[in-house]
């Protein structure tokens, strides 16, 4: 599993991207949790606000700095997938 957190470096980017790493120690997976950055690897996902969460190349989430648990509710969602 892999998660991406995409944003520029703001508050809530890093929020964000603290969250998804605590969520998944939560979740007990295993997988990896990525900051992109770059803005033109940002806008080949075509989100329309930062911070944003893609969870296995799916954009998830736009515009919040979800909590541990919202991200923990997420992948076991993705999970029973």
């Amino acid at each position: 599993m892999e998660i991406k957190v995409l944003g520029t470096g703001c508050s809530k980017c890093k929020k964000l991207y603290q969250n998804s790493r605590r969520a998944m120690e939560m979740a007990g997976l295993e997988g990896k949790v990525v900051k992109v950055e770059d803005m033109g690897e940002i806008s080949s996902y075509a989100v329309l606000m930062t911070p944003a969460l893609v969870i296995d190349e799916e954009v998830v989430s736009m515009g919040k700095a979800l909590s541990a648990g919202d991200i923990v509710q997420l992948l076991e969602e993705r999970e029973e997938k």
